[in-house]
């Protein structure tokens, strides 16, 4: 499988300790992990910061936002950490912008609003910051994406879209949206865990807490997931489209039917009951490199 195609979304490397952080990351680009993907949130480091730590502490594989919040800075701020780490690390930066959610704009004290309207306005800031800022790298821009119109906003004023929490049929809706020349890199979490239940407990809990917020929920009903498979962390079904879980082999298999329904790039994040683990999720990725052939 080509190493360009997978990539690693964890937590974690946004919230440990900076040693452990580095360690990790520099391990992920031994194995042959093509992008590192930071998130934005409660308890995160700021991810332009973050990035240009592991950039620092790394030699070939991309870092990329996901999702830098675009309620947490104005739009030349955004523009000129783009720019930035464009030109620090050519070819090795992607920054990916989104409109979070309501409860998180609410809690940094901003109203949510309309959520197209908003990354439109946003978009017309950064376009108006180009002239302004350091002229770096050309760092690809995607939005996070779910709906039909923020999907079609990512194709017609970015490089493409990132997705998280969606199963393999949305990546087909994604692709069929973005045409062919999008890049498209949908999040994906999965978990080396053969029993049914134990793995679907894991799902449950990853599940959960996105189970509450109105853009995953609206995206999954959108898809055809009803009620009962949204209520109480999400029902069998939901569970296993939404993460892969069993052995290497069934993983693997998981990632294929992604990057088959049209991913250029699947980031895999690998879960731990109790919640986010960078020691255990190491060690699945380490296992998971050999399955994948990186």
């Amino acid at each position: 499988m080509d190493n360009g195609r997978i990539g690693v979304w964890h937590p974690s490397f946004s919230r440990a300790p900076a040693p452990l952080a580095r360690e990790a990351a520099a391990r992920l680009d031994e194995l042959g992990y093509a992008t590192l993907w930071l998130n934005e949130g409660p308890g995160s480091r700021e991810p332009f910061a973050a990035a240009a730590m592991l950039l620092a502490a790394t030699s070939k594989i991309k870092i990329g936002t996901g999702i830098a919040n675009i309620w947490a800075r104005d739009a030349t701020a955004m523009a000129a950490g783009r720019s930035t780490l464009g030109e620090a690390h050519p070819g090795r930066f992607l920054l990916g912008i989104g409109v979070s959610h309501g409860s998180l704009v609410s809690w940094r004290g901003h109203e949510y609003g309309k959520p197209l309207t908003a990354m439109r306005a946003y978009l017309d800031g950064m376009n108006q910051a180009a002239d302004s800022v350091i002229k770096g790298g050309d760092a690809p821009l995607l939005l996070a994406a779910l709906r039909p119109k923020m999907l079609e906003l990512s194709r017609d004023r970015a490089d493409g879209a990132h997705s998280y929490l969606v199963p393999a049929e949305h990546t087909v809706m994604a692709r069929e949206i973005l045409g062919r020349d999008r890049l498209l890199v949908p999040e994906v979490g999965v978990v080396l865990e053969r029993d049914p239940a134990k793995a679907r407990a894991i799902a449950r809990e990853h599940m959960s807490y996105y189970l509450t917020l109105p853009n995953y929920v609206n995206n999954l009903r959108h898809l055809g997931y009803t009620d009962d498979d949204l209520a109480d962390g999400g029902s069998d079904r939901l569970a296993d489209a939404i993460v892969g879980w069993g052995d290497e082999e069934a993983v693997v298999a998981r990632v294929r039917a992604h990057l088959d329904a049209g991913a250029d790039q699947v980031a895999i994040q690998p879960l731990t009951a109790g919640g986010a683990d960078l020691a255990d999720g190491m060690s699945q990725l380490e296992r998971l490199a050999r399955a994948l052939d990186l």
